[in-house]
This record gives structure tokens, C-alpha cells and sequence, in this order.
């Protein structure tokens, strides 16, 4: 088991090498391989308007000019150990990790990313409570009862809440719980300072976001658990004279939870990086609208920013997916 968790670290850092890779290369090397000249590049990093003097700073600083590979190891060292950048006389120092300045803000990017991240955090991990504790009990209940009133009106409803639009439903939440009937406020308070009311601000968020997922899940719960159901070891549990109820958690539900956890890994860490519409909609100030407000504004260094972080998250819940495996199916800790 240790060896298996030392080559899925490597793996995994591995991977977030790939990354990087990959993301210097959509923000530095696609725009050469287009026809941008360095200098129409470096514009880029500026914003409106650049004088020469500008525009030869930002070369100089971000080593557009160098090679390629130089430009790469300049960008893994900022990220690691930090940068230092040009302003004019003076130096300003960019600590580990640097993802740079914003050209509209004039501010280090890992600290916005800080300071927004509890937001998105409190809103991924409180709509993912919701929606697997509902998913996998809806699921499980429909595959017990195949066929009845309960399974068709609740695959009904996960086909109605996979097709409904996250930005439909959280505007129709926002509008009839928030604004008409008053029910649920519209600014979010951190939960260190008012807990009940950091509850109250996000419940309508965390109900968007678990609509759309506890369909999908309830829907693959399902679809597992009647393949588990009709398995051999499920009839030789049962032949034993064990209560049906430990025969559905221990044996049918264990063994239809592998693909749940792995889409769950993959859910979890995506909006970790940013529930982009739920937090436009309920202008909520995480990490998903400071990318809106970044890609709009045309400002670069965010963006690498929120997508590395992004990407960091999904492949460290990947790693921990794996890992659950061992836990999960007991197939896996024998292979």
C-alpha cells in the first residue's frame, strides 16, 4: 500500500508538471505559433494604450525575448520560489507562490486568490454534502423499487434537474426565496463571524448547485446498485441469513460507490476552482467571478492563476480518489 500511495504521488506530481506545461503554453507559445510578435504579446500582458517603455518592461520582466525553455523554468521558478519584478527604479518582490501582478488591480494574484477561496470553498463543500447525501439515498431507494411510483417520478425529476440550466434555476431560486418571499439573504458574511447567517446566505447556492449534481448522482447510484443487486456474492450474503439491510449497505452499496467516488473527485475539484455561474448569479465574491472579472477585463496573470489552481485541486482529489479506492473496493487492496 505505501508503495502504491509513493507512485500515485509521483504520478501526481507528475501530472501538475504536465499542467504547467500545458497552461505556459496556451498563454505564451499558441499566440507565436498564431503570428503575435513578442511585442504584441507583451501588449498583451499590459493592457490599453502601452508606450514603447511599457511594453519593453514587460518583455524584460516576463522574459518573452529569452528561449522558450528559459521563459518555462523563469515561469515553474516564480511559482515555486517566487519572482522578482521591475518597476520603474525599484524592484518589487512576488513571493512563492507567483502567479504575477493584475494589470487592472496592480495587485499580487495568489493573495486575491486567498482571500476569495473560503467563499468558493464553503459553497463547493456545502452543496457536495447535499448533493451526495440526496443523490446516493434517492438512488439507492430507486433501485430497491424498481419500477415503482417512487423510481419513475425520482429518475424524473434527476432528468428534470440534469436539463434545467444552473443559471435558470439559481435566478428562479434567487428571485422567489430571496427577493419575494425574503426568506434567504443576499450577502454573503464569513462563518467565523455569523454562522447562522453564512448558513442562510448559501443555502439557496449550495440547493442550485445540488440540484443539477444529485441528479447525475442519484441516476449512477442507481444504475450501480441494480448491477450489484444481482451479483453472486450478493445471493451468498443473503443465503448466509443476513439481514437485508446489511446485505444493501455493506455489499450492495460498497461495491456500487467506485464510480461515484471517482465523479465526486472530479465534481468537487472542478468547483473548488471556481463555480463560475453560481457565484456571478448570487454575486457571491469567490474564486469562479474573479475569473469572469478577469477574462473580461482581458487580465492574463489571473487567469493563469485561477486555472493552475484549479488544476491543482482536481489532480489532488484525484490522488485521494485513488486512494479510496483501497477503502471502498477491497478488490483493489488485493491487486
Amino acid at each position: 500500500m505505501i508503495s502504491y500511495i509513493i507512485r500515485r504521488l509521483i504520478a501526481a506530481v507528475i501530472l501538475l508538471l504536465v499542467v504547467t506545461a500545458v497552461t505556459f503554453g496556451i498563454f505564451f507559445i499558441l499566440p507565436k505559433l498564431a503570428g503575435q510578435t513578442v511585442d504584441q504579446l507583451a501588449q498583451q500582458y499590459i493592457g490599453k494604450n502601452p508606450t514603447p517603455a511599457d511594453i519593453e518592461a514587460v518583455k524584460r520582466n516576463l522574459g518573452l525575448d529569452e528561449p522558450v525553455y528559459v521563459q518555462y523554468w523563469d515561469f515553474i521558478r516564480g511559482i515555486v520560489s517566487g519572482a522578482t519584478y521591475e518597476r520603474g527604479p525599484s524592484t518589487v518582490r512576488c513571493d512563492m507562490p507567483c502567479f504575477g501582478y493584475s494589470f487592472k488591480t496592480n495587485l499580487e494574484v495568489w493573495p486575491e486568490l486567498v482571500d476569495r477561496l473560503p467563499v468558493t470553498i464553503s459553497l463547493a463543500v456545502g452543496a457536495a454534502v447535499l448533493w451526495l447525501v440526496s443523490g446516493i439515498v434517492v438512488g439507492v431507494i430507486s433501485a430497491l423499487k424498481p419500477g415503482s411510483l417512487f423510481d419513475r417520478a425520482a429518475m424524473g425529476g434527476a432528468l428534470a434537474g440534469v436539463s434545467l440550466p444552473i443559471f435558470f434555476t439559481a435566478q428562479l431560486f434567487l428571485l422567489l426565496f430571496s427577493y419575494e418571499l425574503e426568506i434567504f439573504g443576499r450577502t454573503y458574511v464569513p462563518f467565523t463571524e455569523n454562522p447562522s447567517q453564512w448558513a442562510n446566505t448559501l443555502f439557496l447556492p449550495w440547493c442550485s448547485l445540488a440540484l443539477l449534481y444529485a441528479a447525475i448522482y442519484a441516476r449512477l447510484t442507481r444504475s450501480g446498485m441494480l448491477e450489484a443487486m444481482s451479483e453472486d456474492f450478493i445471493r451468498t450474503a443473503r443465503a448466509k441469513g443476513m439481514r437485508e439491510r446489511r446485505v444493501v449497505a455493506k455489499h450492495g452499496l460498497r461495491a456500487a460507490l467506485t464510480p461515484i467516488v471517482t465523479v465526486f473527485g472530479m465534481d468537487i475539484g472542478l468547483l473548488l476552482g471556481g463555480a463560475v455561474i453560481t457565484e456571478s448569479v448570487y454575486s457571491l465574491h469567490g474564486i469562479g467571478e474573479y475569473a469572469v472579472q478577469s477574462i473580461v477585463a482581458n487580465d492574463l496573470p489571473p487567469i493563469l492563476g485561477v486555472t493552475l489552481l484549479a488544476a491543482f485541486f482536481v489532480v489532488f482529489l484525484n490522488l485521494v480518489v485513488d486512494l479510496l479506492y483501497a477503502v471502498v473496493d477491497p478488490r483493489v487492496r488485493v491487486s
